[in-house]
C-alpha cells in the first residue's frame, strides 16, 4: 500500500508542479538512523516531497487530527506516520507524546529515518519559525538508547517553491549538510536535561537556516525575486534554464547582500528597487515574459523553425486538448473555487487544498465520463474512456501551456519587429540594472 501511494503521491507532484529537482542526495546517509528537519512552507505538499523523493523510507512526526479524518487518515497510516498530540488540537491529549516520542526514538534504533518539521506548523512568514524542542528530545533520547551503534545523524532539508500556491510552479528538495547528535548519558526512561535540548535546538536551527531563504519581511522576498530574474537573465540566444539549486544558491547571496547594502548603502538600494518597480511595470504594459527580451531569438531562421514546430505540435494536440478542456475544466474551476473558499487566505495550505479537491474531482469526473460512454457505447467503450480521460487531461494542459508560450513569443516578436526601439530600450535597461547591481554586490564582497 505504501508503495502504490508513494507512486501516486509522486505523479501527483509532477503534475502539479512543472519542474522539480532534487540537490544533495548524496549527503543523505544510505545506513543508519537519520532525523530529516524541513522546513514547513505549504501544508501537506511538504512531507509529499521527503516522502516520495527521500532515497531512505521515511516516517513522519504528524499532528494527530490528521489521523482521524478519511482519506487523510488513510493516507498517514500508509505511509507510517507518526501522531502528535498538540494542546491547540481539539480532543488531543499531550500527555500521550511519551508514547510518540518512544515510537519514533524506536524506529531510530531499527536504523530508520523520521521527518520531523521542528517548526510545529506550517506558515507563509518570511523566515523561519522559533523551533519546537520535540526534534531535539528525540534525538538526544534516540542517541543514548544507541549506545556504541552508528551515530544518530540529523539532515537538515529546505524546501524551497518559486510559487507555492501557483500550479504547475517549479520546487526544489534541497539536502544540507548533515550532522551527528552527541549523545548525553540518560537512564532508562528519562527525558534530556533541559540545556542540551536548548543547544541542539540552536543548532538545528542555524542548520535549517543555512539551507532555507530568511528575510525579514516578505516584501524583501519579491524585490530579491525580481533581482535574481534580472541577474539570470539570457541576453542573447536560448540555452539551458538555470537550475533551481543555482536560482536558490543565487537568491541566497542576494539576500545576504541586501542586509548589508541596507544597512550601509540604504540609498543605492532605494534607487535599484525604484528601477527595477519601473522596469517590471514597464514589461507588464508590454505584455512581455521576461524570458522573452533577447534579441538573438528572433532571428529568421529561428523564428521559422519554431513557428514551424510550434504549429505542428498545436494542430497534433488541438482535437485531444479540444475534449479534454470540455470534460475536465468544471473539475478545474471547482478545484479553484473549493480550494480558495477553504483556505481563506492562508497560502501555506492552499496548494494542499488544491491538490486533495483535484484528487477527488478529476478522477470522479473521469469516471463518470466512463460511465456514461459505457452505458450508451457499451463496457468496452466505457473502459476506453476510463483509460484515456486522464490522457486527454494531460493533452490539455500540455497545449494551452505551449499555447500561452507562443502566444508570448508572439508578442515579443511583434515588439521587436514593429517597435524595436522599445525592445531594445527594455533591453538596455535590463542590462544596466544587472550591471548595478554585480556592482554593488562587489562592493559588498570588497568591504
Amino acid at each position: 500500500m505504501r508503495a502504490f501511494f508513494r507512486a501516486l503521491f509522486g505523479l501527483i507532484l509532477r503534475v502539479f508542479f512543472r519542474r522539480i529537482e532534487v540537490s544533495g542526495v548524496e549527503r543523505v546517509p544510505a545506513h543508519g538512523p537519520v532525523i530529516f528537519v524541513p522546513n514547513h512552507p505549504s501544508g501537506l505538499i511538504d512531507p509529499a516531497f521527503l516522502l516520495c523523493l527521500a532515497p531512505r523510507r521515511v516516517s513522519f512526526l504528524a499532528k494527530a487530527p490528521l489521523f482521524r479524518m478519511p482519506i487523510i487518515g488513510a493516507f498517514c497510516r500508509a505511509f507510517d506516520a507518526i501522531p502528535v498530540h498538540r494542546r491547540q488540537d481539539a480532543g488531543s491529549d499531550p500527555s500521550q507524546n511519551r508514547e510518540t516520542f518512544e515510537t519514533a526514538r524506536a524506529v531510530l534504533a531499527r536504523g530508520g529515518a523520521i521527518g520531523i518539521f521542528p517548526e510545529g506548523t506550517s506558515h507563509s512568514d518570511p523566515q523561519l519559525r522559533p523551533l519546537k524542542t520535540g526534534a531535539a528530545r528525540i534525538a538526544l533520547g534516540a542517541a543514548a538508547a544507541l549506545g556504541d551503534g552508528p551515530p544518530l545523524v540529523i539532515v537538515p532539508t529546505g524546501l524551497y517553491y518559486r510559487a507555492k500556491r501557483t500550479f504547475r510552479s517549479a520546487a526544489l528538495l534541497y539536502y544540507g549538510e548533515p550532522f551527528a547528535v552527541d549523545p548525553v548519558p540518560l537512564r532508562p526512561g528519562e527525558e534530556p536535561p533541559a540545556e542540551p535540548v536548548h543547544q541542539l535546538t540552536g543548532k538545528i536551527q542555524h542548520a535549517l537556516a543555512a539551507v532555507t531563504l530568511q528575510a525579514g519581511q516578505e516584501e524583501v522576498h519579491a524585490l530579491v525575486e525580481r533581482a535574481q530574474r534580472i541577474v539570470s537573465a539570457q541576453d542573447e540566444t536560448p540555452a539551458a534554464p538555470l537550475s533551481l539549486t543555482d536560482e536558490f544558491a543565487l537568491r541566497r547571496r542576494l539576500l545576504a547582500g541586501y542586509e548589508m547594502v541596507r544597512a550601509q548603502w540604504p540609498d543605492r538600494l532605494a534607487a535599484i528597487a525604484t528601477r527595477i518597480d519601473r522596469y517590471e511595470a514597464a514589461l507588464a504594459a508590454a505584455g512581455l515574459d521576461p524570458r522573452q527580451l533577447a534579441a538573438g531569438r528572433y532571428t529568421l531562421a529561428r523564428v521559422a523553425r519554431y513557428s514551424a514546430k510550434a504549429v505542428l505540435v498545436l494542430l497534433v494536440l488541438l482535437p485531444a486538448a479540444l475534449i479534454g478542456v470540455v470534460l475536465n475544466y468544471p473539475a478545474y474551476r471547482v478545484v479553484g473555487f473549493v480550494a480558495t473558499g477553504m483556505a481563506k487566505g492562508a497560502e501555506d495550505a492552499l496548494a494542499s487544498i488544491k491538490v486533495l479537491a483535484a484528487m477527488l474531482l478529476f478522477p470522479l469526473t473521469w469516471t463518470i465520463v466512463a460511465v456514461l460512454v459505457g452505458m450508451t457505447q457499451g463496457v468496452e467503450a466505457g473502459v476506453v474512456a476510463l483509460i484515456l480521460a486522464p490522457l486527454l487531461a494531460y493533452a490539455a494542459l500540455i497545449f494551452f501551456e505551449r499555447l500561452d508560450r507562443i502566444i508570448g513569443g508572439a508578442r515579443a516578436l511583434t515588439l521587436f519587429a514593429f517597435r524595436r526601439w522599445a525592445f531594445l530600450r527594455l533591453l538596455a535597461e535590463r542590462h544596466a540594472i544587472r550591471d548595478e547591481i554585480i556592482a554593488l554586490g562587489r562592493t559588498v564582497e570588497t568591504t
